[in-house]
């Protein structure tokens, strides 16, 4: 939790992130996904200052566990001096135990986000799903809160002026904004009208920019002309490769598809699905349509 620190901006976590949601739609299948088509409703996890503190917080717990389809159960919530915003046990149940930072006694508007990222873990838990150290696996309970709808609350808990700061969670501003936006282009929701947060509307501008480029990259037909020419370059230079005798070239580091000789066979690129991020494999030859597997989006190519 930044508290009145300096606040990282930018996509450093960018590659986690989208590995992240392949992971998400591996473990829970397209089908599921595809339940959690509406978010959490502001209404549902609002706190009023004349709210109790613990009645309420534990009302919001319950919208949360609802939302994720967790199994039914008392919130057991606590506050205490801490470092981080919240913590969880992770136990199988029936009671979840949940301690936040004693900031939120006064800071009640930002209790749903701090419970949002701490029941996610419970989520992931009993999913079994979860990734190698701490750093990554706590980038993964984010992307997975708010792709699955209640991540929102944690880019609206990110304020910052000249005099002070506060941002929940792991991602940056600007990465929570790109999540939220790739949620936005599956489901066709528009978060950003229930933002209270002026930085947290501009980070998910920027981050729906940045959701828009994995759909203009080629060999996908939305590509610009600038990759467009240069995939072309990058093919040709593959078809004239003597396959056997020299080695296929090293991809540039922004250059997302690869080509791949097939031996007998036509040259193949792979390249990330724009959605989920898995990568896909169809022949050159030039416009065809595919089909990823595992998010059941439909590209149009041109190979």
């Amino acid at each position: 939790m930044a508290n009145g620190g300096p606040v990282e901006h930018g996509y450093p976590h960018l590659e986690t992130v989208r590995a992240a949601v392949t992971a998400l739609y591996r473990r829970l299948s397209y089908d599921t996904v595809r339940t959690f088509d509406a978010s959490v409703a502001p209404a549902d996890v609002a706190f009023c200052d004349t709210d109790d503190l613990y009645l309420g917080t534990q009302r919001v717990a319950h919208e949360l566990v609802r939302h994720f389809r967790l199994p039914d159960a008392r919130m057991i919530v606590s506050f205490r001096e801490m470092t981080h915003a919240a913590n969880v046990e992770l136990t199988a149940g029936p009671e979840y135990f949940v301690e936040l930072n004693d900031r939120f006694r006064t800071h009640r508007r930002d209790i749903g986000a701090a419970l949002a990222h701490e029941i996610m873990h419970v989520y992931l838990h009993r999913l079994d799903l979860s990734f190698a150290g701490t750093r990554d696996n706590e980038i993964l309970t984010d992307t997975a809160t708010t792709y699955l709808g209640a991540g929102w609350l944690l880019l609206d808990a990110y304020r910052e002026d000249g005099a002070s700061s506060q941002k929940l969670g792991y991602l940056t501003p600007e990465e929570f904004g790109y999540v939220l936006a790739k949620r936005s282009l599956v489901f066709g929701e528009d978060p950003s009208t229930w933002f209270t947060s002026a930085q947290a509307y501009s980070a998910y501008g920027k981050g729906m920019a940045r959701a828009r480029q994995d759909e203009q990259q080629p060999p996908l037909t939305a590509a610009g002309w600038t990759g467009r020419r240069r995939y072309a370059r990058d093919r040709r230079h593959a078809q004239e490769r003597r396959p056997g005798r020299e080695p296929a070239p090293a991809a540039a580091p922004d250059v997302p598809y690869a080509f791949t000789p097939q031996e007998p066979g036509p040259l193949r690129v792979s390249f990330p699905c724009p959605t989920c991020h898995q990568r896909i494999r169809v022949p050159v030859r030039g416009r065809v349509k595919a089909r990823c597997g595992l998010c059941r989006t439909l590209l149009e190519c041109d190979t």
